[in-house]
């Protein structure tokens, strides 16, 4: 008997079953419907939503936070990862979860030194992690991108590049991923140099490298569906 099995652990789900998957969840819930939001029929108070919230913080330092969070439309955004999830709770939305990052917007992403003193770029901010679909964290992103860019002067058509290069990079780098073994994906990474080269990049996963190159043997399964390009 499989040693796995025996153990009561569940069995793995296999890459047809992923595609399946994945495929039946696109024609559920197409891209059109991601591209559109309006408030919920009685929707909740954002204001009341921020005050309870605070009920669980150090009340000397909420007028602290509220303060800096009225500086400007973005840094009330950064503050309000509860108001944003609140309100694609109300919404459509895939079944494909993932382990968020939950505040995934543009200031949480950052450089780093890596053990082998390569400069890697990541999420750096985990304070809001939570099970959710995974196009949760790519929204906050996207619309983090917009807000961020607005006061910097960056005329409309500018920013919309901005965030569709955002989104495309995204999507380059998950069609990589998908069709990379578990180990060869664990040890994915980028940098902030290949980053920076491959901002207008539209190839499956530029910017990604991996940390060894070298085969083995035991790859495991592949790592999920490829999503398709469209």
């Amino acid at each position: 008997m499989d040693a796995e099995h025996d153990s009561g652990a569940p069995a793995p789900v296999t890459l047809d079953e992923r595609v399946g998957r994945g495929a039946a969840e696109r024609a559920r819930l197409g891209l059109s419907a991601h591209g559109d939001w309006s408030p919920a029929a009685g929707r909740f108070d954002p204001v009341e939503l921020l005050r309870e919230e605070s009920a669980s913080r150090s009340p000397e330092l909420v007028p602290i936070r509220y303060a800096r969070m009225a500086a400007s439309p973005f840094a009330f955004y950064r503050g309000a990862a509860g108001i944003m999830a609140a309100d694609l709770g109300g919404g459509e939305r895939s079944t494909l979860e993932a382990q968020l990052c939950g505040d995934a917007h543009v200031a949480n992403f950052g450089g780093f030194a890596s053990p082998d003193r390569a400069m890697d770029f990541d999420v750096n901010d985990f304070d809001e992690t939570a099970l959710g679909p995974f196009e949760w964290d790519v929204k906050r992103l996207a619309a983090s991108l917009e807000i961020a860019a607005r006061p910097l002067g960056v005329g409309r058509r500018r920013r919309a590049v901005i965030v569709e290069g955002a989104v495309r990079s995204y999507r380059c780098a998950m069609t990589e991923l998908a069709a990379m073994h578990n180990l060869d994906a664990w040890y994915a990474r980028a940098s902030t140099r290949t980053r920076s080269s491959a901002a207008g990049a539209t190839r499956p996963g530029a910017g990604l490298s991996r940390a060894s190159r070298r085969p083995r043997r035991r790859r495991g399964r592949r790592t999920a569906y490829a999503p398709s390009p469209s």
